[in-house]
């Protein structure tokens, strides 16, 4: 009862970036995040996946060691990090990092010079990370390095952001960006950046980048936080408290005063890092920080084994594992340990790492079914874990604790111990012994930030004896998990059938059969067949060498097991078949760029705009902009089921979600229920009696706070009705047999091309009724859906929104509150992300925002969370694909047929599009003749709308998939089959009509015989099939692919007005997304005022400012979209700066008459004095000949594949691309490094 006296007493004290701050009435489960966003001027922080899994919002977090004097830096998710959790310790955003405010840091510098920024919203969490990394490798007793690098090695600097996901860059800028600063870099290695051109010296080029020096580093932890260190916080806010009990004693009676107080709630926690797993719906009463109680931060070693305290972070428990190999373990045991903190690595990412507890995830995995890699690879070394249950203390094996009940929240895990491993040995047996250990993991992504589809880990000992020439299992250990299961287990069944016996392929065939029928996915496991071939896979992975005969023993090693490398000291690690593993980094890269100086500056590759500030986190996207006073935050309540009537909603029966101030409707519109409106259809606002797919937003809440608001629509519960209704549509199928399909007009339904029946009845091979099956996909923009409305005077509204399309929202969000267009205005300033996402899906978010604001007066927002916003976006098109194809005998094709379903969803929105886009794409070969019959199906799931390359992408599939089906089919290489049905210029005429150019228009022929030589396609084809010769479990393939994109242009409004000290603003319909358009527009506007030509216009570029966008002050900005806004943009603003210099010439003239020389200065103020008209408008529209035309590219890409596990591996790609003459290298190259990523 001591700490219940004193908690009142203690304040929250911490520093940001320098800043002291002293809180006393902290809601403990406020994240540093919210914090940082609602309380701090701080907003680099960036929330996107709200799980730990991005890095957008990661910070530096610092603590201070009294004892030690010494202060440790690590980075952590701060939108897992609970605010009360960083008592006494120091946070260090992007804004602290450097600002134009103090001077940017070099790593801000050189991000935006290595053009390492497009959409920037990940781009503050990328600096943090390798900050992090710098401050600690500066730390260490390396040599000094050369001046201008860090102590950073290569290695570190491409990890320090491994955790960090970038949906833009494609990550070769960005790694360029982080390995400058290494000491052992190569400068060769480093991609194109503005700081040097090729052929420079190493010199020159180190001379030429911001110069780092790490004495001049940020102070990362103030000297006055220093003096105000406590062991933990002890608050209470409102009834909620946090505790930091420091001893086992504290915590019992903490537990003891909880069971006395049943109708409290409690949490105890470490790093809380599980919230990103198991999302909270509640608040809770008590939170216990168990961080400074010695007893579960212990990490000690002994003769017996190492104990690790249940909240030593993993970070921490990979060190103790891997300084057990310096320790006094023999040589086996610290190759055990080494293992397993190899494989630890592979865990999350370094900022969960650092926070994250192995006692919390095997409580996750004990409680929850977590499928953890720990608790899989700490059963099979026969782990020990100690537990405290009121006054008692138990310990256990790993494998009871977890099959035991799920632990109640009185007991607490303590530590685990994991034991000393060694060999045994009997000095009277003739047979020598050896141990062996293995873990395995297969996942999306081999880094971490993926949970596995199977882990395993298997111990075991083999023997040989003296007269035998096969070796015997002695003892094994085969632990397996997250396979679809509720727990990590062994299986007993195929360890006790090894047991004694001599190793050979019978006895593996058995054992691997036995095992089927052990490791079985439960029901409703994703990928059950895979998981159970995976461990199938590994286990064969792991004994199959020991079957090789004959074996010898040589120097205490068993030669003819690969894997026993890894009891020598090797340079580089390599699987148990002996082949050498590659890393899961990137490898060195080589670009060859042509630059065009003849107009100038564009075609210079300068800088992305505002690159700088995105690395600062000084950059405002929507979800930055400082709520408004009493401004309120959204939620949107969905449909769970795919047809029903919606009868009513209500929360959770014994649930009051807090903070909420109203429940918007169908009924609370006060004009027309619209969310979205195009060419082709509507969509409503909120469902009305009848939901029609899952995903429709039925409701939106509104609440005091974004996180109260997530909370209430959680808790929501709709009543629905399905009584006489029909079953819903959930597949194309189903769509067919019930003719439920969307209208494309005549107008957007392709030609077919040829004649179908002569051109089968020319092939000498006919493949009949082949079928596709392609699924969705999730845009994951890193910023999520987002908008604010404000209410203005005179019933007008304004609008910020992360939106591609303002225009359409303008429209329909005046339409939805029933007042003239006038009175709306929608502002986009810079999209995080948009990938066709932005698009019609954001005109419902912006509607909805303001559709509250206007019934309740006051400002309201939304920042969609993630999993709102994957459930309701729709995605990509799924389709199913029936073709039929005629051939020759030379793989040269006469026909294709294609019938395409294609799975719209619920509402149309912009679906009618995909026929002709998937047209253009397919028509990339010449088919002979081509038919097709496409159907958009109306299904009761979400609406799909346009994502990156719409129908382009499932259509360049489709193309390459009958291509190598009839490679197949014809025993021929697959190269061959597309190279005889490549184009000619006539062929492309007759599929591309007027969009096929000119004969030298057509590049593709060229592209395809260089990118032949350049990437040395031959020997590299030989090369493979040599390789795949002698390797029987991986093998290798390399393909040759083009492309043909058809460009569409579009009508762009474009605005410039030079302001009276000569600078210049400029506005276009065109969105700011990450693609550069803002730098290709502010270079196309210096150029064509450069043309009045007067003194100064050669620095024209850093005059011009391009500005949100402002659906009142340009009109008919239409859609950002398709590649080509940049394009249309500069021309549009071409255009305007046109009619500027006529209106400019004839007064310079006359200045030089007078004057004799005339700066661009002079000419302004004067054509101010003039009254000269200074503002242009236009709207480009592109004629006849020129709105479209044919893009070509080809690329090159070799991959290995491990036959066993699936696993695939990228071991090189060639891209050439014809681009024509780009406005700016440096971005298109960027967008061209993301299409392959």
């Amino acid at each position: 009862m001591a700490m219940e006296t004193t908690i009142t007493n203690q304040s929250l004290v911490f520093a940001v970036n320098g800043q002291r701050f002293e809180l006393c009435n902290v809601d403990p489960s406020t994240t540093l995040l919210e914090f940082l966003r609602s309380q701090t001027p701080f907003k680099s922080v960036k929330l996107s996946c709200g799980e730990g899994g991005c890095g957008a919002c990661v910070v530096l977090l610092s603590k201070y060691d009294p004892v030690y004097d010494q202060v440790e830096d690590f980075t952590v998710n701060s939108c897992l990090t609970l605010l009360c959790s960083v008592n006494g310790c120091s946070i260090t955003t992007a804004e602290g990092v450097g600002n134009s405010k103090d001077g940017f840091h070099p790593i801000q510098e050189r991000f935006s010079g290595f053009h390492a920024s497009q959409c920037g919203f990940c781009t503050p969490g990328m600096c943090v990370s390798l900050f992090a990394a710098l401050v600690n490798a500066d730390k260490t007793n390396r040599p000094e390095p050369s001046p201008g690098f860090s102590k950073l090695t290569v290695s570190e600097a491409e990890k320090s952001i491994a955790g960090n996901l970038c949906r833009c860059t494609g990550y070769r800028p960005l790694v360029d960006a982080c390995k400058s600063f290494a000491a052992d870099v190569d400068m060769e290695d480093l991609g194109f950046n503005s700081f040097w051109r090729k052929g420079e010296s190493n010199e020159v080029k180190l001379s030429r980048l911001p110069p780092y020096n790490r004495k001049n580093a940020t102070c990362v932890f103030p000297e006055f936080l220093k003096k105000e260190i406590t062991v933990g916080a002890n608050l209470d806010s409102k009834g909620y408290r946090w505790y930091s009990p420091v001893s086992l004693e504290q915590l019992q009676s903490l537990l003891q005063l909880d069971e006395a107080n049943e109708g409290t709630s409690m949490k105890i926690i470490v790093g809380n890092t599980g919230m990103g797993c198991y999302k909270e719906l509640v608040y809770y009463d008590k939170y216990i920080d168990l961080r400074y109680i010695p007893e579960l931060s212990i990490i000690r070693k002994d003769q017996t084994g190492i104990e690790i305290g249940a909240a030593v972070t993993i970070f921490k428990a990979i060190e103790a594992l891997k300084e057990g190999n310096e320790g006094e373990f023999n040589h086996e045991d610290k190759l055990v340990f080494k293992k397993i903190a190899d494989h630890m690595e592979k865990i999350a990412s370094g900022f969960i790492r650092n926070s994250a507890s192995v006692g919390g995830n095997l409580i996750m995995a004990q409680r929850k079914h977590f499928p953890s890699d720990i608790a899989t690879i700490l059963l099979s070394v026969d782990t020990i874990v100690d537990i405290m249950a009121g006054q008692r203390h138990e310990k256990l094996t790993l494998e009871k604790f977890l099959e035991r009940p799920p632990l109640d929240s009185k007991s607490v895990l303590l530590s685990i111990k994991i034991p000393y491993w060694e060999s045994s040995r009997d000095v009277s047996s003739d047979a020598y012994t050896k141990l062996l250990y293995e873990t395995y993991r297969a996942a999306p992504r081999p880094l971490g930030n993926a949970l596995p589809y199977l882990n395993a880990a298997f111990l075991a000992e083999v023997s040989l004896r003296k007269n035998s020439t096969g070796l015997m299992l002695k003892n094994c250990r085969l632990a397996f998990g997250a396979y679809g299961t509720k727990h990590s287990i062994r299986v007993r069944g195929v360890e006790e059938f090894l047991s004694g016996k001599l190793l050979s392929i019978g006895v593996l065939y058995e054992a691997i059969k036995l095992l089927e029928s052990l490791v079985i996915p439960e029901d409703g496991t994703s990928s059950p067949a895979y998981r159970s071939s995976l461990a199938v896979g590994f286990l064969f992975e792991f004994l199959s060498p020991l079957t090789d005969s004959p074996v010898e023993i040589s120097d205490g090693l068993l030669n003819g097991y690969n894997s026993t490398l890894l009891f020598k000291n090797s340079n580089q690690e390599r699987d148990q078949f002996g082949q050498i593993k590659f890393t899961t980094l990137l490898s060195p890269s080589k670009q060859v760029i042509q630059l065009n100086n003849e107009y100038l500056p564009v075609g210079e590759p300068t800088t992305k705009t505002g690159a700088i500030l995105q690395a600062s986190g000084e950059a405002i996207y929507v979800d930055d902009i400082p709520s408004p006073k009493n401004c309120l935050h959204g939620a949107f309540i969905y449909s769970t089921e795919p047809l029903a009537r919606v009868k009513g909603i209500k929360f959770n029966p014994g649930s009051s979600p807090d903070g909420v101030i109203a429940l918007i409707s169908f009924k609370d519109i006060p004009g027309v229920n619209l969310g979205s409106k195009t060419i082709f259809g509507t969509e409503p606002l909120y469902a009305d009696e009848l939901t029609e797919g899952a995903g429709q937003r039925i409701a939106f809440v509104v609440a005091d706070t974004q996180k109260n608001a997530n909370i209430a629509a959680n808790l929501s519960v709709i009543d629905y009705d399905k009584k006489n209704l029909e079953p819903p549509i959930l597949s194309v199928e189903e769509a067919v047999e019930r003719c439920s399909f969307f209208e494309v007009h005549p107008s957007l339904y392709p030609k077919q091309v040829g004649d179908l029946s002569k051109g089968m009845a020319e092939a000498d091979h006919q493949i009949l009724s082949a079928q596709i099956k392609l699924g969705s996909q999730y845009y994951f923009y890193m910023e999520t859906q987002t908008a604010l409305a404000v209410p203005d005077e005179d019933n007008c509204m304004v609008v910020y929104s992360s939106i591609q399309c303002p225009e359409f929202a303008h429209d329909t969000i005046a339409r939805s509150l029933g007042v003239p267009g006038h009175n709306i205005r929608v502002i986009t300033r810079r999209l995080g992300g948009g990938f066709g996402g932005k698009g019609i899906k954001a005109i419902a978010v912006a509607t909805a925002c303001a559709v509250a604001a206007h019934k309740l007066h006051r400002p309201v927002r939304i920042y969609v969370d993630r999993k709102t916003d994957m459930i309701m976006s729709g995605g990509r098109h799924p389709m199913k694909i029936t073709y039929s194809v005629g051939f020759k005998a030379n793989g040269k094709i006469t026909a294709l047929k294609l019938d395409i379903l294609i799975d719209a969803g619920m509402f149309v929105d912009v679906s009618p599009i995909m026929p002709m886009h998937m047209l253009g794409a397919l028509k990339k070969y010449d088919w002979g003749a081509l038919s097709f019959d496409i159907k958009l199906c109306k299904t009761n799931l979400p609406s799909r709308a346009a994502m990156r390359a719409p129908g382009e992408v499932q259509a360049s599939y489709i193309a390459e998939a009958v291509i190598e089906h009839v490679a197949s089919t014809l025993s021929m290489e697959v190269d061959s089959v597309r190279n005889i049905n490549l184009h000619t210029h006539n062929s492309l005429d007759l599929f591309f009509a007027s969009a096929a150019g000119k004969p030298l228009e057509y590049t593709l022929p060229s592209i395809w015989d260089k990118l032949y030589t350049s990437s040395s396609f031959y020997d590299r084809t030989e090369m493979i099939k040599e390789f795949n010769r002698c390797h029987k479990w991986k093998k290798r393939g390399i393909s040759r692919v083009p492309i043909v994109h058809e460009v569409i242009m579009r009508a762009t409004p474009g605005k410039v007005s030079i302001l009276r000290d000569g600078s210049i603003v400029v506005e276009v319909g065109g969105i700011e997304m990450g693609q550069g358009l803002w730098t290709k527009v502010k270079q196309m506007t210096a150029y064509a005022l450069s043309l009045v030509k007067c003194g100064g216009t050669e620095d024209l570029l850093e005059k011009v400012r391009v500005i949100e966008a402002d659906s009142l002050s340009i009109i008919q900005g239409g859609f950002t979209a398709g590649s080509t806004t940049s394009e249309s943009s500069c021309e549009a603003v071409r255009l305007c700066c046109n009619v500027l210099i006529e209106r400019l010439v004839p007064l310079k003239e006359r200045l030089l008459e007078q004057m004799g020389s005339v700066e661009w200065e002079m000419l302004i103020l004067q054509a101010y004095l003039n009254s000269v008209n200074l503002s242009a408008s236009s709207l480009y529209v592109p004629n006849f000949s020129t709105m479209r035309y044919l893009n070509y590219g080809a690329a090159v890409s070799e991959v290995e594949v491990n036959l066993i596990t699936g696993a695939t591996t990228n071991l090189r790609t060639d891209i050439t691309y014809d681009c024509g003459k780009s406005l700016n290298p440096a971005v298109d190259l960027g967008q061209l490094l993301v299409s392959r990523h």
